[in-house]
């Protein structure tokens, strides 16, 4: 069924016009990005097939240039231009983050935190540095180690903090398992921290545990 056929009410970009971009379902928004369909399948059943083939829309975004090439409909120019929203997208939770407080944007920065970690294929230790007035200064990944584990070494983070003459610090790393539920190694490397960092009068505000669906904040549970 060609997209003409359709009322047009139910084309994608109608839809997301008329009613927002969230009223949109994964294959729609993925229809818009990739404007048309190839011979014998409208932009909307390629999308929806792909989503099916890679299983999700965050598996196919995450996917390698030589996978995401070999699907018939996808290519190098649409892989680089997939890219490009990718990181567009990671930057503009940057600023949402660096403009204001990130404690008063605890969504946002889970948000950042997710769209920075959450598809490593290695434990990554990620640390952002905060001003006294809790804004950002900088934020970087400070440790990347195998599959389930990263070590971290709270001289180095101690070293970068004041180099940043931060104020304060928020922790978090991933969990390439999927599961956001910090073991006891998280809990000990976080108060070992906490202690190295108060010794030159840095606090740790929060340590977020990033998860396949989740976020974990220590801070909510009451360990900071």
């Amino acid at each position: 069924m060609g997209l003409k056929s359709l009322p047009p009410e139910s084309l994608p970009r109608e839809k997301l016009l008329k009613q927002g971009s969230s009223a949109l379902t994964d294959a729609e928004l993925l229809a818009i990005f990739l404007r048309t369909g190839i011979k014998g399948t409208n932009v909307i059943q390629l999308s929806d097939s792909l989503i099916k083939r890679f299983g999700s829309l965050r598996a196919l975004f995450s996917s390698s240039a030589e996978d995401f090439c070999q699907h018939k409909g996808l290519g190098v120019a649409k892989y680089v231009q997939l890219q490009a929203v990718l990181e567009m997208s990671k930057r503009y939770l940057s600023e949402q983050i660096e403009r204001g407080d990130a404690l008063q944007s605890a969504e946002h920065t889970k948000h950042y935190l997710t769209s920075m970690l959450r598809d490593r294929q290695r434990e990554a230790f990620y640390v952002l540095f905060l001003d006294n007035q809790h804004r950002v200064i900088a934020d970087e990944v400070m440790f990347e180690g195998t599959i389930n584990a990263a070590s971290v070494y709270p001289r180095e983070v101690v070293k970068r903090a004041l180099a940043h003459n931060a104020a304060a610090v928020i922790l978090a790393h991933n969990h390439p398992s999927g599961i956001a539920e910090p073991s006891q190694a998280d809990r000990r490397i976080t108060r070992r921290l906490s202690d190295a960092l108060g010794l030159v009068d840095i606090r740790v505000l929060d340590h977020f545990v990033v998860g396949e669906g989740e976020v974990v904040s220590f801070a909510e549970r009451g360990w900071i």
